[in-house]
């Protein structure tokens, strides 16, 4: 049986699946190989495992879309090369060799009766690598669900096939505050029923989708699937009626959660794994029923524009799929644009006069903006009427110092 080293060559870039797609057993005979393959390069996603570190990059680069997770104290040690690309490019970008994509490692569940692996907790923009890698590497992890979706591969579509020793990176949860459990209150009161939902991953959204279970008739169609839209299935909210794409399926590209939502995934027909080519197509999502898109920021200024990126300096979030998901709501028929964040983080306000990171979302994509204390509708307001909605919503003890900022600025915002 071959291994690593016979299979990947020096130069080659490496992917593979992200969050609890992470095929944690490969991930670990890489770091330990890795002094012999000849200088690799890894495209990393959202990670959990955290099997990866800082170290491994004296014979590993390193580069991501994100921040998050693991990746950010790869990105503090200063070994994370970040991409700052739509979500929505990565599929062309991987077709064009722009980012070419030489190795992809998968964790696959066992084969169904007719000898076919499925992608498992995983497809997004994986398959799209598939389509263009060289080699395809997998590990098989009996925990990990037999999902619907595709594409199905057979043992002789992997040139390496091993069995996993490591557990199935999950995340961890902590208790909702008080603050988050009024941003969701806020968020679900604007949420009609026959809405398809997209949502972020976090606290806050499972907190929104809990509070769902009385709607009727909602949809999902998301990048991330998480145990709150397993509930919310459960609970008979959804019936995906009113989607024009995947009627009567939930839609997602990948799956982040522990044991319940690996049972509620495996097996389910009504659970449908799609590529970000799908996913996070500007046609599709605008075609969605009251398509409403549930996100979060680091901070937002007083005319809309959104950082979702930067904070203290450290590359901590994204672009992603969030001018992705929010255009398509602007676009649909009864659609909501929704960026919901806490006002403040660590006593300092996070609605502020101007951005201290990079502008993410432009202001002429300035969606409706949700705090603890409220929310701000800028669609179809001037400069001046958004900023005294964003004070609006702002922490009180900061309202009066983002006042004092705006009557202070010599420009029209």
């Amino acid at each position: 049986m071959p291994d690593l080293s016979d299979l990947i060559r020096p130069g080659d870039r490496i992917l593979w699946g992200q969050s609890c797609a992470e095929p944690r057993s490969l991930i670990r005979r890489l770091a330990q190989a890795r002094a012999s393959l000849g200088g690799v390069s890894v495209f990393l996603g959202i990670g959990l495992g955290g099997d990866l570190t800082a170290d491994c990059a004296d014979h590993i680069r390193l580069s991501s879309y994100t921040g998050a997770g693991p990746n950010r104290a790869l990105a503090k040690a200063g070994v994370l090369e970040i991409l700052p690309v739509h979500y929505s490019d990565l599929p062309d970008m991987f077709a064009s060799g722009a980012l070419r994509i030489d190795v992809v490692f998968l964790q696959v569940p066992p084969p169904d009766a007719m000898g076919r692996y499925s992608l498992g907790m995983a497809r997004e923009y994986l398959s799209d690598a598939l389509a263009h890698a060289r080699v395809v590497i997998g590990e098989v992890n009996s925990d990990a669900p037999w999902t619907f979706g595709g594409p199905y591969l057979r043992a002789a579509d992997f040139d390496l096939l091993i069995p996993s020793d490591q557990p199935m990176a999950e995340p961890g949860g902590g208790r909702a505050s008080e603050t988050e459990l009024a941003i969701a209150r806020h968020v679900a009161d604007l949420v009609p029923d026959q809405a398809t939902l997209q949502t972020g991953v976090g606290q806050i959204p499972d907190l929104v989708l809990a509070a769902l279970q009385d709607r009727r008739d909602l949809g999902i169609h998301t990048g991330s699937f998480g145990e709150g839209m397993a509930a919310l299935c459960e609970s008979g909210a959804v019936s995906n009626a009113h989607k024009p794409s995947d009627t009567g399926i939930s839609t997602c590209g990948v799956l982040i959660g522990g044991a319940k939502l690996r049972s509620f995934a495996h097996l389910n027909p009504e659970l449908v794994l799609r590529p970000t080519s799908h996913t996070h197509a500007p046609g599709i999502l605008a075609a969605q029923h009251r398509f409403t898109a549930i996100n979060s920021a680091i901070e937002v200024d007083l005319t809309g524009q959104i950082n979702s990126e930067i904070a203290g300096g450290q590359y901590l979030g994204a672009v992603g799929g969030l001018a992705d998901f929010l255009r398509g709501a602007a676009r649909s028929k009864g659609g909501m644009p929704i960026v919901a964040l806490p006002s403040t983080a660590k006593g300092q306000s996070r609605i502020v006069p101007r951005l201290s990171g990079p502008v993410s979302i432009g202001r002429a994509d300035g969606p409706v903006i949700v705090t603890e204390f409220g929310v701000a509708d800028l669609r179809g307001l001037s400069l001046r009427e958004r900023a005294g909605r964003m004070i609006s919503i702002a922490h009180p003890a900061h309202q009066e110092a983002l006042e004092e900022a705006l009557y202070a600025s010599a420009s029209p915002l």
